[in-house]
């Protein structure tokens, strides 16, 4: 009947019904002996894991805390802290924290009949008896020693990202700097779990990174030179990729280095190397590294990302968009992936497949500014100006001040024969340029047009008393002031005398280029690899990690490489940083 019971729940669980499962696991509470506390902390965490599924943490938290309570376990350990965090109660944090690392690694009685069953025994009277032949005794030894290390290696994992979890939100005896968290779990850790405190040592020095503390993760990373291989590679890594960030090329480069020399299979090692080298202008060379960080972990998106852009540096357009077109497949959904493949099919020539790519973007990015003014463009050049207008139009509503948008949609009202609309555009810009004459020309060229020449004559007069040396208006204040009947002899004077002061400046810049030394007019040379030492020493052009919003990524330099951090776990593609190197920690 108990077993019934509990099935049932599990069913329930399955199907979603999570309130009738904990109403079935609580009957089968009810039916089961005080004695058999294995089962019922079993059902307890069904119970637990069930109020999780609901959002209701403090029910979950009474049934996790029995647990801990009687038969403590690393995942309810776990799940106990989460719930305590979705709580926002940082003081059970803690102690919830401090009971998580007290459990024994070791495995317990339990433990030990579970790796019985797992090795086939039906009983432990069978398993003493088959170990006494040597083969099958040293075959279960080996299974039991596996099963203990995967067990040890799951504890590890579970504290260490319970103390990613917590260090941020932990404030210690009154103390509320950042990093006061951090410290606590470290010295929490170091008495009986010193691996695991080592790659929190390496966590806070990512903490203090992403804060742009860089001195004080640079000094933390260096306290790790004299520790294991292991350790002072990832720090040497994220020296390195500190040192890239700061623009410090030969530093960082240094660091590269070092973390290649102490762990030969470090695909961000790899990548740090190649941006070092890439920055200098050895396009070659890099683009051997990353291939090499390629051949050591396939998806690395740093090393693909990077090996694109040092193929756009060499023009070598194909394997740009081959190597994008892998990336593709790695992060199905990342912007920026998208954007390259699309530019590079636009700068190709290719406006339809390049559209359908931006296309796929705008899904992804719909409210990028950048974007849409590219597809307006395509649009236009492929003559579809009722979709030109739609997406300049909406590039617009998103960032009402880029000017190439603001001039196009008024030109397109001009065309249409909309003046007060392209008024309002063309009154903007000024707004944006106030010391560009030419938008307040427009403007009242639009007055002009809509036969409004009262007021289109007396917005001339202002701009010539503004700007009296413009020609431009002079001309228009001529041709108005005939339209309308009134002398203009004034305006006609000065134009004659500013065009008569043209033509002589012509004249002496024609005398005197007459007189210079002719100079080589030939064209620049395209780039070229014999090119490439003209450029080695040039300092990088360091940018922001992430580009002012508004701007759109559209509007970013696709040609920067990525850089990414290498945490002690496996990083992941951050589609948040736009547009520059990920290096390798």
């Amino acid at each position: 009947m108990i077993s019934t019971q509990v099935n049932m729940g599990n069913i329930y669980f399955e199907q979603q019904k999570f309130q009738t499962a904990i109403k079935m696991y609580r009957m089968a509470l009810d039916q089961i002996p005080n004695t058999g506390k294995h089962i019922r902390f079993k059902i307890f965490r069904n119970i637990g894991n069930a109020f999780v599924k609901l959002g209701q943490f403090s029910d979950a938290v009474q049934s996790y805390e029995t647990i801990m309570g009687g038969d403590p376990d690393f995942h309810t350990g776990f799940n106990l802290i989460l719930c305590y965090y979705a709580l926002g109660d940082a003081e059970k944090m803690r102690r919830g924290f401090q009971k998580l690392i007290s459990i024994p690694l070791e495995a317990n009685e339990d433990d030990s009949d579970d790796l019985d069953r797992a090795l086939g025994s039906e009983s432990k009277e069978e398993f003493k008896e088959e170990t006494k032949h040597d083969k099958d005794d040293a075959n279960a030894k080996d299974g039991l020693r596996h099963e203990l290390l995967k067990r040890e290696k799951e504890a590890r994992n579970y504290m260490l990202t319970a103390a990613r979890l917590i260090a941020p939100e932990l404030r210690i005896d009154g103390d509320d700097s950042k990093m006061a968290g951090y410290q606590f779990c470290i010295e929490s850790l170091k008495q009986d779990h010193e691996s695991v405190s080592s790659e929190m040592e390496i966590e806070r020095a990512l903490k203090y990174m992403r804060v742009k503390e860089f001195g004080k993760a640079i000094e933390a990373l260096k306290a790790f030179e004299k520790r294991d291989q292991h350790l002072k590679a990832m720090a040497a890594t994220n020296l390195s990729f500190i040192y890239f960030l700061e623009g410090d090329i030969r530093s960082a480069d240094k660091y590269a280095d070092l973390a290649y020399e102490h762990d030969r299979y470090n695909a961000r090692a790899l990548v740090n190397k190649g941006n070092c080298l890439a920055v200098r202008g050895d396009y070659d060379t890099a683009k051997q590294f990353y291939l090499e960080a390629i051949g050591v972990e396939a998806d690395c998106v740093e090393a693909i990302y990077d090996l694109g852009l040092v193929n756009l540096k060499m023009e070598l357009w194909a394997e740009a968009l081959q190597a994008f077109e892998k990336l593709h497949q790695v992060v199905p959904n990342n912007a920026e992936v998208i954007y390259q493949i699309a530019a590079l099919h636009e700068a190709q020539g290719q406006v339809d497949v390049a559209l359908k790519w931006y296309n796929i973007l705008i899904t992804r990015v719909p409210s990028d500014p950048g974007v849409l003014l590219r597809m307006g463009q395509l649009c236009n050049r492929n003559d579809d100006e009722a979709q030109a207008f739609h997406f300049h139009l909406e590039s617009y509503r998103h960032y009402p001040v880029s000017l190439d948008v603001i001039s196009w949609l008024g030109v397109w009202y001009v065309k249409s024969e909309m003046y007060e609309k392209a008024i309002h555009f063309f009154e903007r810009a000024a707004q944006i340029q106030p010391k560009e004459v030419k938008w307040r020309l427009m403007v009242t060229s639009c007055y002009r047009r809509m036969g409004n020449y009262q007021r289109a004559l007396e917005l001339y007069e202002k701009v010539h008393a503004e700007h009296p040396e413009n020609a431009e208006c002079l001309r228009y204040l001529v041709a108005i002031c005939k339209d309308l009947g009134q002398p203009c002899d004034h305006y006609q004077a000065k134009l004659s005398r500013l065009d008569q002061r043209a033509q002589q400046t012509q004249q002496s810049q024609g005398q005197l280029t007459r007189a210079a030394p002719q100079r080589d007019r030939t064209p620049p040379r395209p780039y070229s690899p014999e090119r490439r030492q003209e450029y080695k020493e040039e300092p990088p052009q360091q940018q922001h990690l992430a580009a002012p919003k508004a701007r759109g990524l559209a509007d970013q330099n696709p040609e920067r490489p990525r850089t990414a951090a290498k945490r002690p776990d496996e990083d992941e593609f951050d589609d948040a940083d736009v547009g520059e190197m990920l290096p390798g920690m």
